[in-house]
């Protein structure tokens, strides 16, 4: 199994002449590990999706989010949640990536072929949000 992060480059150009290496960004071998695994697997798979929405988000032509503490910290906050999030959480994660990777295919196809991505990499961006936003909320509070 193999659990390195995909290597995205750490900026995103307007046109992917390398769309190729960042097509297979999503390996399922790296998202294939479950939250129990351990604090660098958990950490691992989120930290694939946030990079993932950053191709995304480049394609769509947003600027780069800067992740907030809330964000960096989730891999950390759900595993010391109550069993019921963890599960909810890594099916959440499960499913997230699983409209990640095709939609990323499926835009960097578009690009190759010279059509704007814009559209509907910004679709999928606010479903990436939503649903980012959604496992956010499992996360307990720090006042409770």
């Amino acid at each position: 199994m193999n659990a390195l992060p995909p290597n995205f480059p750490s900026r995103f150009p307007g046109n992917f002449p390398d769309a190729a290496g960042i097509a297979g960004a999503m390996p399922a071998s790296a998202l294939d590990l479950p939250f129990g695994a351990g604090a660098s697997a958990s950490g691992l798979k989120w930290a694939a999706l946030q990079e993932a929405a950053a191709v995304v988000a480049a394609l769509a032509g947003l600027e780069p989010e800067r992740p907030s503490p809330e964000i960096r910290n989730f891999p950390a906050a759900i595993r010391a949640a109550a069993e019921w999030r963890r599960e909810m959480a890594e099916k959440g994660i499960e499913d997230l990536a699983a409209i990640m990777e095709p939609g990323i295919a499926a835009l960097l196809a578009v690009n190759a072929r010279g059509a704007d991505t814009g559209a509907p990499a910004l679709a999928l961006w606010r479903e990436f949000h939503a649903a980012r936003a959604a496992l956010l909320a499992l996360a307990p509070s720090r006042e409770t």
